[in-house]
């Protein structure tokens, strides 16, 4: 979702980014009075009821955590839901981005064991499909239409080449104009980007790796890389060795250049500047110092050249997006070519004082400049927005527009809602509620007064932002074209994150892919074409897989899509569940038979591969608000927003679940649970503020391995974990003597020998992480008396999912795909398996009844392996 060389970065950010919005009210209008009664369906229906059950539970708006971004009212458990960040970071708050590099690198000096991995989800991804209409949990009257996964920033070159970059994806090309991608990233030590931008020098790709986006996903960079060959090949820019060259630790916000090939760097530590003269990196704005530590006080947001000065004028934004670490945010300016900068004081309507991320643009003759602020004060106080506004600054007497202002606001949230927005004043959730994650900015280069808004929706103005116009709303509930017998046109995805403007359109990027329509097209709603068809760089948390008939079917949970189901042979992967996906049981028997995951546990069930789904199946009290039935006395206060769940791996019947409490349900496709009875036994205690973080049985639920996180998850000194069995008989802890102190990924337990397991950890070893311990891979023949480390050779990786299938291991990390023979003990040798396999995350591994293994990789879909 920053830092000087030697000190640790965040790659991985705590706040919470996901898809679904929460707390709306909607109306006719696309603006709403509070407390107006609305009819809500669908996707809208289920948000909010989430949005009820997080209002009742937050009772710490002001914490100074930060906030989620479902529910900016619910800070107090933002902790508990920072789970991808928190499982590769602890118990630091941090770790260098050069354990990432230090990992590809031993990845790649071990010998590869196996064949070709395939990329199965290779079909495009319809959002709403024509024939799953489930009442609740479908997108159905969403507008949606074909989906990508988080697109983050885009470029074109000056043949017309665009270039798309993704979260954790990699970089994708396209020779016309969108309809066709190509991944050319895919064997680089990361896939996640923060920016891409041409150098107008010599037209080279540049791309700025590490997201900056401060999301619980952005994932970590490795540095910035340069193609002179569109993308062919990319060698990094700087010195070779991460040690010496500082810019390969940080996440990139944005990539600038002046007219001399000079380059720009805004940061989440720090504003870089890189002379093609020396070849390397200096770090020209830094006030909080080079030794500024973790959350850090100077994130830059952007960068920008002012146009028409020789490259002299260079002005740059400081905007932690709060509370806390503040003191150094505001916009500065450089008149020297970027030596040195200078805080400035904006005049005008920018409240100098409450500066949170900020995005630049300048029109192509350098008489306007445009800003999105987003406000911290907002974001302390958990409003519904935390947009402080749009602002735009005019030049007089032919002099370029001036960071300096005056400026003058041309939107806020009020005003924007009322220009067609689905998100209404008054909802709980407005225009700008998502400032810190959704931001940017576009100007037309042939009219000053043409600009592009995109926040969580996009927004349009032709007149320099008198009056706008919503061009893609969040989505199509409660919009006055709903009413008519045509109905609303297609929207885009919401969550904006990148705009360009080339070949006579505006083109998006967003958590759902890449979308454009004509520049010359400034009606409100429409006309957008989705180019979404081969862009596959879909984020997976969970895939298994099954048959339906002859053909295998492969269900997955994704960040922001929902959850997907591909059956072999058809030609799309539908979105039978919308807003997050996460875990999921498939039956390999019969892959109509499936149980999905939302937020904090909440559960659905079918027996028809998706067309119609169960709702009350989940044991957690925050699912059973999300469905609409009172909480049962004894639910499970503390599912953390991943919930583990897991089927039996010798009957799909049996599942279990877990948040404080381990829960087992020996009911099925059967299972239930409302006031008057639920399938779900209680059956562990973990403990008050602890959470399950992984589950596996064996024998029906006979024996089973559970491990758990204590204190919500939270870095630090109060960070522990463990691993509870009722092996023996009866529940207890294990002995975790020797093992590290990190997070727990993954059990597994060997179904032909319940004393024999696995623990998968997390993270990273000592080395980059202080009190991390060391090792991966642990095992037990005794049920947790004693642990073996077998990590033997393997990178120092963080790690995920570990399968047994015939005598082997399969283990799935950060750094792909790792095999060794199972019962080596100390005597294991780790191999890489197979080759082919993109350098995304393999959040999870699962063999399926093909012969295959399968890995759900975030950020390049699932692909899958003979084993």
């Amino acid at each position: 979702m920053g830092s000087r060389m030697k000190q640790p970065m965040r790659p991985w950010r705590a706040a919470l980014v996901g898809s679904a919005v929460v707390g709306i009210t909607v109306s006719l209008g696309g603006v709403a009075a509070a407390g107006t009664p609305q009819h809500l369906k669908g996707a809208a229906a289920r948000e909010q009821a989430r949005a009820a059950y997080v209002r009742t539970h937050s009772t710490s708006p002001a914490d100074s955590g930060p906030t989620n971004n479902h529910t900016p009212d619910d800070s107090d458990l933002a902790d508990q839901f920072a789970q991808y960040e928190a499982e590769r970071t602890a118990p630091a708050g941090a770790v260098s981005g050069d354990a990432l590099t230090a990992a590809q690198q031993a990845a790649s000096a071990l010998p590869r064991a196996g064949g070709a991995w395939q990329e199965f989800t290779n079909e495009p991804y319809n959002g709403q499909p024509s024939n799953y209409t489930d009442p609740f949990w479908s997108n159905v009257g969403a507008g949606f239409s074909l989906v990508g996964g988080r697109t983050t920033a885009l470029t074109t070159t000056r043949d017309g080449t665009w270039f798309a970059g993704t979260a954790d994806g990699g970089v994708w090309r396209s020779t016309d104009q969108g309809r066709h991608w190509k991944a050319v990233f895919d064997g680089m030590p990361s896939l996640s980007i923060g920016s891409l931008a041409i150098n107008p020098a010599d037209g080279s790709l540049w791309v700025g790796t590490g997201e900056a986006n401060v999301s619980q996903d952005s994932y970590a960079g490795t540095g910035v890389y340069r193609s002179t060959n569109d993308g062919a090949s990319f060698t990094r820019v700087g010195n070779t060795s991460s040690g010496s060259n500082p810019i390969a630790t940080r996440t990139v916000f944005r990539l600038a250049f002046d007219q001399a090939g000079d380059a720009y760097a805004a940061t989440d530590n720090g504003l870089f500047r890189y002379s093609p003269h020396t070849r390397q990196w200096a770090e020209v704005l830094d006030p909080a110092g080079p030794a500024d530590n973790p959350p850090y006080d100077q994130q830059v947001t952007d960068v920008a050249v002012q146009p028409g000065s020789g490259g002299k004028v260079v002005i740059a934004a400081i905007g932690w997006h709060g509370p806390g670490n503040t003191a150094y945010n505001g916009f500065y300016q450089s008149t020297d070519g970027g030596l040195t900068f200078a805080k400035v004081t904006p005049a005008g309507d920018v409240v100098a004082s409450d500066i949170g991320r900020t995005t630049f643009a300048y029109s192509a003759d350098g008489a306007k400049l445009y800003a999105i602020v987003q406000s911290v004060s907002e974001e302390a106080a958990a409003d519904e927005t935390v947009l402080q506004g749009i602002y735009v600054t005019s030049g007089s007497s032919g002099a370029p527009a001036s960071v300096t202002g005056p400026w003058t606001k041309i939107a806020d949230e009020a005003k924007l809602a009322a220009s067609g927005s689905a998100l209404g004043v008054g909802s709980g959730y407005g225009v700008g509620v998502q400032a810190w994650y959704n931001q940017d900015l576009a100007v037309d280069p042939a009219n000053p007064d043409h600009v592009y808004a995109g926040l969580e929706e996009v927004f349009e103005s032709t007149d320099a932002g008198s009056t706008w116009v919503t061009a893609s709303p969040y989505w199509n509930y409660g919009l006055a074209c709903g009413t008519t017998t045509a109905g609303c046109p297609n929207t885009t995805h919401p969550d904006q994150h990148a705009m360009m403007i080339t070949d006579g359109k505006i083109v998006i990027g967003n958590d759902g892919g890449v979308y454009s329509r004509p520049l010359s097209d400034d009606q409100q709603y429409g006309d957008w074409t989705d180019l979404n068809a081969t862009l596959r760089n879909w984020q997976y948390y969970d895939a298994r897989a099954g048959k339906i008939g002859r053909a295998t079917a492969v269900w997955g949970g994704l960040q922001d899509n929902g959850t997907s189901v591909l059956v072999q042979g058809r030609s799309q992967m539908a979105e039978p569940a919308g807003g997050d996906g996460f875990y999921v049981i498939v039956d390999p028997r019969n892959a109509n038979r499936m149980v999905g995951e939302y937020t904090e546990g909440a559960m659905y069930s079918s027996t028809d591969g998706g067309h119609t789904f169960a709702d009350y199946v989940s044991p957690t009290c925050a699912a059973q608000d999300t469905v609409g039935i009172p909480e049962i006395p004894g639910c499970d206060p503390g599912a953390r927003f991943v919930t583990p769940l897991d089927p039996d791996q010798q009957n799909t019947n049996v599942w279990l679940t877990g948040g404080q409490y381990v829960w087992v349900s020996k009911d099925g496709w059967n299972t239930s649970c409302t006031a008057s009875a639920c399938s779900w036994q209680n059956v562990y205690d973990t403990g008050t503020g602890n959470a399950v973080t992984a589950l596996s049985s064996t024998g029906g639920g006979k024996v089973i391995y559970a491990a758990w996180v204590a204190n919500g998850g939270n870095p630090g000194s109060s960070f522990a974990s463990g691993i509870a069995t009722n092996y023996g008989g009866s529940w207890h802890e294990v002995n975790t003597a020797g093992l590290p102190d990190r997070y727990i990924a993954g059990v597994t337990v060997d179904s032909a020998n319940p004393a024999h397991a696995y623990a998968i950890f997390n993270g990273y070893s000592r080395r980059f992480i202080p009190g991390g311990g060391v090792g991966h891979v642990f095992e037990t023949y005794n049920g947790g008396k004693s642990w073996t480390d077998i990590s033997a050779n393997l990178p120092d990786i963080a790690s995920d999912a570990l399968v047994i299938s015939h005598g082997q291991l399969a283990l799935g990390t950060d750094a792909g795909v790792f095999t060794a023979p199972e019962g080596r003990g100390l005597s294991t040798r780790w191999t890489r398996l197979g080759y082919g396999l993109p350098n995304a995350a393999v959040d999870d591994l699962t063999p399926g009844p093909d012969g295959y293994v399968y890995a759900a990789t975030h950020g390049r879909g699932v692909w899958r392996i003979r084993f």
